[in-house]
């Protein structure tokens, strides 16, 4: 079934969502209207990415940073595209940006804590599609609140998760469809990545004191306990195992070990007398999750951002015939690989299975940001407001990959409890297909 016929038969049935007639679908000389709130680091790599459309005027921007709006005007002129109205001085003035008319759509690139409300308030201004950062909420009230928002407004939400457009997870995607691993049994990720530098400037500093993320998302590690950040590797093999689309995950417990990795860093960096050397941070170095689904498989979730470590999402995906990990770029495929029992570099059937749509947009990707694959989130976003459909990750997707935060918190809480995983979609799981990353979609 192709896209159109999927949106038209099952997707307003099934998630509530209306879309304007073929009448009012964007000509090719009309540009959709974004209004961006927040143009931190990560926003402004977005502007630079939308801004490289002729499809697409930006055409506000909210910030309570001078210094990020000002790198953001630059970013602007060097486009030579038109200056937008901009939004600052107060941390509400994003409200102010709401009420212009005529906002085809809204990305959201805030610290966490602020997307929940602002994904509602754009819905309650009227706005339908809002292309959000990870992750959905904080609280799982905030999930279900989103969800709801989204239902009531019949409006597209969209977590702009670019891991999931990855080259080698799309080209492993392809694979999967096409049977090399037989039938999935086992699926991990994560995200390993030591971000001690990022959450601590100069070193030791956090909150008021650091810039950019430190001045916020070294917070979350004083005060919550679970994953914090599992969309980049649930996304992907969500999409493998068909989560939400004839499969659902029922239930996790999670883990998590001691705390040492951020304060042994300041006192490195400062020395013991620092005053954030006294800070107990509750976050566990390392944060281990299972997940069970619906169809049998498990999936397994590390998060380890506190520890020194090479970069890795740690990617596992098993089947009844062989299995990929990108740990060590390699496979194994019963009966396929020369040597039984031997991995072989993965590299040619990457290359083998590259994905059509990378295929496709390769050049395009060039300088987009992580290796490209921040333009292919972007332009799914963009692409769905143009031709009024559903986005390819909608709001039961964004719901379910981000609630493992809050969940992973509460089985921590509770003494590694295993706990039932809502059902954001109520019932029509059961009911919907996958059409992720079809090549008609773009």
């Amino acid at each position: 079934m192709d896209r159109r016929s999927f949106v038209k038969n099952t997707g307003i049935a099934t998630a509530g969502f209306a879309f304007l007639p073929s009448s009012q679908l964007f000509t090719r000389e009309q540009k959709v209207k974004i209004g961006m709130i927040g143009v931190g680091l990560r926003g402004q790599n977005h502007l630079d990415n939308l801004l490289r459309r002729n499809d697409v005027e930006v055409v506000a921007i909210c910030d309570i940073d001078e210094g990020m709006l000002e790198r953001s005007v630059n970013i602007v002129k060097k486009s030579n595209k038109a200056m937008p109205k901009i939004f600052k001085g107060d941390p509400y003035a994003w409200k102010k940006l709401l009420e212009m008319k005529d906002l085809d759509g809204i990305v959201i690139a805030t610290p966490w804590e602020w997307h929940a409300p602002m994904i509602i308030g754009s819905l309650e201004a009227g706005v339908k599609y809002i292309g959000t950062e990870v992750v959905l909420g904080i609280t799982l009230q905030d999930h279900w609140d989103v969800v709801k928002a989204a239902e009531k407004y019949k409006a597209q939400v969209m977590m702009l998760e670019n891991v999931c457009y990855r080259r080698d997870v799309m080209a492993v995607l392809n694979m999967v469809r096409q049977g090399l691993f037989g039938e999935l049994i086992h699926l991990q990720a994560g995200y390993q990545h030591d971000l001690r530098d990022v959450k601590f400037t100069n070193g030791t500093d956090f909150d008021a004191k650091g810039f950019s993320e430190a001045r916020w998302r070294t917070h979350h590690s004083v005060h919550r306990n679970g994953d914090l950040y599992p969309t980049h590797g649930i996304g992907p093999v969500a999409e493998m195992i068909n989560i939400n689309r004839g499969n659902r995950f029922l239930s996790l417990s999670s883990f998590a070990t001691k705390s040492r990795g951020l304060h042994n860093y300041i006192v490195q960096k400062g020395g013991e007398n620092h005053p954030n050397a006294k800070v107990e941070f509750k976050l566990g170095d390392v944060v281990t999750t299972m997940v069970r689904c619906a169809n049998g498989e498990t999936v397994l979730l590390q998060h380890d951002t506190n520890l020194p470590r090479p970069y890795s999402l740690g990617f596992r995906v098993q089947g009844t015939k062989g299995l990929w990990m990108d740990v060590n770029k390699s496979l194994y495929i019963e009966g396929v690989s020369a040597k039984p029992h031997q991995w072989e570099e993965a590299k040619a059937y990457l290359d083998k299975y590259d994905h059509p749509l990378w295929q496709r947009w390769s050049k395009e990707t060039e300088g987009a940001g992580h290796g490209g694959m921040d333009f292919f989130v972007l332009h799914a976003f963009i692409e769905s407001i143009r031709r009024r459909t559903a986005t390819p990750m909608d709001v039961y997707d964004a719901a379910t990959w981000s609630a493992i935060t809050p969940l992973s918190e509460r089985s921590i809480e509770l003494g590694n409890e295993t706990v039932d995983f809502p059902d954001f979609t109520s019932g029509q799981w059961m009911y919907r297909n996958n059409d992720f990353a079809l090549t008609d979609q773009y």
